[in-house]
């Protein structure tokens, strides 16, 4: 079973998979390696992928290289998590898992942001079924904990509907 490690913090100038090849080489020649490089540019976009064959070879990689400094960047190195079905290979993943009703470390959403161009940002957002009828809100009770003031703005856009 081969292990894949994540090499993170390479520099974003060129940095070939030879390069990375001859920093891992004393290691072994079961070593296969790939930077990640931007599609328009062809730059590196600052990590690469290293795949071992064992898992304690590694633990011996990361031990010996995390920290490793390569063209004046420290490398950070770690397994690399599973790819998600559908997903690119060029998509970094964090190394720890964020659940659900944790805040982000940023302090900030955990949506990603809106890049404004390309061609998933100008599609509309994908809704479900629109048939949602009156009797059918009816069943949906609303929290406990936020009834009454639900009653108050109902009553209260009741009284504005019928003043108009």
């Amino acid at each position: 079973m081969s292990v894949r490690l994540y090499v993170g913090n390479l520099p974003k100038e060129e940095v070939d998979r030879a390069e990375l090849q001859a920093v891992f080489g004393d290691a072994g020649d079961s070593i296969s390696t790939k930077v990640i490089k931007d599609r328009k540019t062809g730059q590196c976009r600052g990590f690469a992928f290293v795949t071992v064959k064992t898992d304690e070879q590694a633990d011996e990689l990361i031990e010996k290289f995390n920290g490793f400094v390569f063209k004046d960047s420290a490398l950070k190195i770690e397994k690399a998590l599973p790819r998600a079905k559908g997903a690119e290979e060029e998509t970094p993943r964090p190394a720890a898992p964020v659940t659900a009703g944790t805040p982000s470390s940023t302090g900030g959403s955990t949506e990603k942001p809106s890049t404004g161009g390309g061609r998933r940002g100008n599609k509309k957002p994908r809704r479900g079924p629109s048939s949602s009828t009156p009797a059918d809100q009816e069943g949906i009770q609303p929290d406990p904990r936020w009834a009454s003031e639900l009653s108050k703005l109902k009553e209260l856009l009741a009284a504005q509907a019928s003043n108009s």
